[in-house]
Order: C-alpha cells, then sequence, then structure tokens
C-alpha cells in the first residue's frame, strides 16, 4: 500500500550526548492531524525523553508542527504522547532504568511501510566529557581517512 517513506527525523544529539546500550522500535499513539504532519516531516526529536508514568512509556518534548490544513480540531504541538511496546519489553525498560545513570532517549522517528509512526527507543547511558572528546576525535579522524581515500 505505502511506498518507502522519506520520513527519517533523527536525533543527532543523543548519540554526542548518550553511549547507546539497547535499542528498540515502538509505535506511537497519535491523534488524527499529527500523522498529517509526520508525512510532511514536520517534527523535531531535539530535547526529547522517555518517562514511565503508571506502568507505562511516555514521549515528552517531542515536536510535532500544527497540520497547516487542520480546523480547529488540531493537536497541541508538545503534548505527552504515549509510546506502545510489549509488556514484556516495558517490564525490563523500567528495571533497567531503575539503576543509575541509565534513561531511554528517542534517536529516530520514522514511517514503516504499512503507514504507521514509529519511534526508536535507545536505553542510554550519559557520556562523560572525555567520552565525547574521544567521539569528536575518531569522527575527525574518520574524516580524514575519507579525504585520504578520495585523492
Amino acid at each position: 500500500m505505502y511506498t518507502k517513506s522519506q520520513v527519517n527525523i533523527k536525533n543527532r544529539r543523543a548519540w554526542f550526548d548518550y553511549l547507546v546500550l539497547d535499542r528498540y522500535v515502538a509505535g506511537i499513539q497519535l491523534q488524527g492531524t499529527e500523522i498529517k504532519s509526520l508525512r510532511d516531516s514536520k517534527a523535531s526529536l531535539a530535547d526529547t525523553y522517555c518517562v514511565f508514568i503508571n506502568g507505562e512509556l511516555w514521549v515528552k518534548q517531542m515536536h510535532i508542527a500544527e497540520y497547516k490544513f487542520g480546523t480547529y480540531n488540531n493537536h497541541i504541538a508538545k503534548r505527552d504522547r504515549k509510546l506502545l511496546l510489549h509488556r514484556k519489553e516495558l517490564r525490563k525498560l523500567e528495571r533497567d532504568t531503575k539503576e543509575s545513570g541509565k534513561t531511554i532517549v528517542p534517536l529516530n522517528l520514522f514511517i514503516d511501510e504499512n503507514g504507521r509512526a514509529k519511534l526508536e527507543i535507545a536505553l542510554c547511558q550519559g557520556k562523560h566529557h572525555y567520552d565525547k572528546r574521544q567521539s569528536l576525535k575518531e569522527k575527525e579522524d574518520k574524516r580524514e581517512m575519507q579525504r585520504a581515500y578520495k585523492r
């Protein structure tokens, strides 16, 4: 029914600030006009995070712009959205986040082949300042190798 989607919104800052330990793909509970805005790639994952509320996983601070053709039924841009995962995955994530220094961060927002919005989330651990410097050095070394290869 749907072709390969062009919607692929990434949280680049997460790769710099966190060490990714484990990844999951979760569905998102959306309202009517939100999916239309997502198909137009009008969303941002900057400063988003996930929390457990009453045993359910919610994503906070995710911005999905209001749909430009929406009426008075248009959605709120930065509302909390429920994530849909299997109960076993939810229990494992909740148990792991209780350990110190671990959090759940959204990495990628996309639309799958069935037309459903999905959010790739990751169990992450915060990096120290020296880890971030190491990441920058590896990135610079990779660029240098690419330049040398092209010559």
